[in-house]
């Protein structure tokens, strides 16, 4: 069953996982592989596996004694062809946005947290 989009863009949403998916770009890696950059426990580096694993974006295979990741690209795909949908309008610049956010003394984090 394919992950919704809630899911997948709720994965997307923690730069970790997505340092990860781009990290996985280059070819499979065993988890201790994964975790290596990160200065955080094995245990948390496979709650954001786990997560991305439940979004459909990776897979994980236990070779021999060693887990593995691997990207799987069509679940990528497919939030890709939702955003693709919105391209009739100019393209955001998202970094302009932030420093704009902090000029006006908002955090990018209390902007997400703002209520709509």
């Amino acid at each position: 069953m394919a992950a919704s989009l809630d899911t997948i863009f709720t994965a997307l949403a923690d730069p970790t996982r997505r340092t990860i998916l781009s990290m996985l770009l280059e070819d499979d890696m065993a988890v201790t592989d994964v975790a290596e950059p990160f200065h955080v426990s094995l245990a948390a580096i496979s709650k954001h596996l786990s997560v991305l694993a439940d979004a459909g974006l990776i897979s994980q295979e236990k070779r021999g004694r060693v887990k593995w990741c691997k990207l799987e690209p069509d679940t990528l795909r497919e939030a890709s062809v939702w955003m693709q949908s919105f391209g009739q309008f100019d393209q955001l610049d998202f970094d302009s946005f932030e420093r704009f956010l902090v000029s006006e003394g908002v955090s990018p984090e209390e902007a997400e947290e703002a209520p709509e």
